[in-house]
C-alpha cells in the first residue's frame, strides 16, 4: 500500500483534523491574550472562532511541511491580507508578527518544529510523522464517506 503524505489529501480537511488533534492532545499552551488579539493590522476585530489559535497553528505546519524553512517574517506574509484604506486604494499589509512568532513558539515546545542551522524553523521527523499519520487518517475518512455516498446513490 503506497504511504499517503500531507500533499493528497485536502487542505481544508487536513488544517480541520489538525486542529482537533492539537486540542485533543493538550499540550499546547494557548497564551492568554489570544482572546483578544486580532491576527493582524488589516482585521478590525478578533477572530470569532475561540479555537481559532489551534486552527492557525495547524495551517502554520502545513505551510512549513510544503516550504521549509520558514522564519517569522515568510509567516507574516503568508497569512497577510488586505487592508482597506478607506476612500483611498487597498494595499497588502502582513499579519501580526507577534502572533506569527507565539504560534511557532508553541509549535516548537511540541517537539513538532525546531530552529535550521541557517535561519527560520523546519519540520523535526516526529513531526513529520505526526502530519502524515493524520494525512493518511483524512485520507482514509474520505474514502469512507465517498464509498457511503456511492452506495446511496445506487
Amino acid at each position: 500500500m503506497p504511504s499517503v503524505t500531507l500533499l493528497d489529501v485536502d487542505q481544508h480537511k487536513f488544517v480541520k483534523a489538525f486542529a482537533s488533534f492539537l486540542k485533543k492532545t493538550g499540550k499546547m499552551r494557548v497564551p492568554e491574550c489570544m482572546d483578544i488579539i486580532k491576527s493582524g493590522q488589516f482585521k478590525e476585530l478578533a477572530p470569532y472562532d475561540p479555537d481559532w489559535y489551534f486552527t492557525r497553528c495547524a495551517s502554520l505546519v502545513r505551510h512549513i511541511y510544503i516550504r521549509s524553512p520558514i522564519g517569522v517574517g515568510a509567516v507574516t506574509k503568508i497569512f497577510g491580507g488586505r487592508k482597506r484604506n478607506g476612500t483611498h486604494p487597498s494595499h497588502f499589509c502582513k499579519s501580526s508578527g507577534g502572533l506569527a512568532r507565539r504560534a511557532l513558539q508553541s509549535l516548537e515546545q511540541l517537539k513538532l518544529i525546531e530552529k535550521a542551522p541557517l535561519g527560520g524553523r523546519k519540520l523535526t521527523s516526529q513531526g513529520r510523522r505526526d502530519l502524515d499519520r493524520i494525512a493518511a487518517q483524512v485520507k482514509a475518512k474520505s474514502k469512507k464517506q465517498l464509498k457511503l455516498q456511492e452506495t446511496l446513490v445506487l
